[in-house]
């Protein structure tokens, strides 16, 4: 059984006034535990609407949202909810937001305390996420004093010191420079690889979700693509079609081909554009 489990989930915003706005029709979808999965989709496509359902900050207008088994809805003002959320953490665009202590661990501290955690016990899961997203130096910092990188790792690391089994990250890079950009996605990666987390990542970023294990990509509130980064962009034009773009390389890649250059159909990254076109070059030098 899937860890993740969508049936029928639908979401309407406003039900029943002449505002409302269906932003998730009749969606369908199971992820595993432990897998790493990028979602896309242009502005208003109900990505961010279905990431929300994940720790229930939303609960369905109609149909179903299961995570380890238990139902969001059914869940809803019991101590089952806070299950939920303990074990589904978000981050969200804008780190700032999410920062609220006045010292990096205690931020970190924050999600533990309100668990109930032992003092203990408190300790050791801060220090251990703060360690887990490279964070340990600065945890006497003031969070106003770091980059926008190093805020999106703390409030990260909030989330792993409640034992989370998973990460929902809603765009958590498009407020950062490309250096922070490059130390959020390398602790994501870390922590899939190292620690088995679950990984949802809603970016517009291509390049991020091609690290992924599995694309989805979302239009008007409905799964319409969906599986390896290779598989989806090599659909270029349908992607091109729905207002999306896909990654340099593989953009590249297709433009050189329609060139009349030999190239494969499934270039993902820069790396692998070289070797394409060192490749072709060998060949037409042979």
């Amino acid at each position: 059984m899937a860890w993740i489990e969508l049936e029928h989930l639908s979401h309407c915003y406003h039900a029943g006034t002449e505002q409302e706005h269906r932003a998730l029709d009749e969606v369908n979808l199971a992820i595993e535990a432990g897998a790493f999965v990028a979602i896309l989709g242009a502005n208003g496509s109900g990505k961010s609407t279905l990431a929300k359902h994940l720790n229930a900050l939303l609960l369905p207008t109609s149909g179903a949202c299961r995570i380890g088994g238990l139902d969001t809805a059914a869940a809803a003002d019991t101590a089952e909810l806070w299950k939920i959320r303990q074990q589904v953490g978000m981050v969200f665009q804008n780190p700032d937001n999410q920062l609220i202590a006045a010292v990096v661990e205690d931020d970190v501290a924050f999600g533990p305390e309100n668990l109930g955690m032992a003092p203990d016990e408190i300790r050791e899961s801060v220090h251990q996420a703060l360690e887990a997203v490279n964070m340990t130096r600065f945890r006497t910092f003031a969070p106003h004093l770091l980059s926008g990188g190093q805020k999106q790792r703390v409030a990260i690391a909030g989330a792993l010191a409640m034992k989370t089994r998973c990460l929902v990250l809603d765009e958590p890079t498009a407020m950062l420079d490309p250096q922070g950009r490059a130390e959020v996605m390398a602790t994501v990666q870390r922590l899939h690889e190292e620690q088995g987390i679950t990984i949802v990542l809603i970016t517009h970023f291509m390049e991020e979700a091609a690290l992924a294990d599995r694309v989805i990509v979302m239009a008007d509130g409905h799964v319409t693509m969906d599986g390896t980064p290779r598989e989806v962009f090599c659909e270029a034009a349908k992607l091109k079609k729905l207002g999306l773009d896909v990654p340099l390389a593989t953009e590249l890649g297709c433009e050189l081909r329609a060139s009349g250059l030999a190239l494969p159909k499934d270039i993902l990254t820069d790396e692998e554009l070289v070797a394409a076109l060192t490749s072709a070059a060998r060949e037409e030098g042979a």
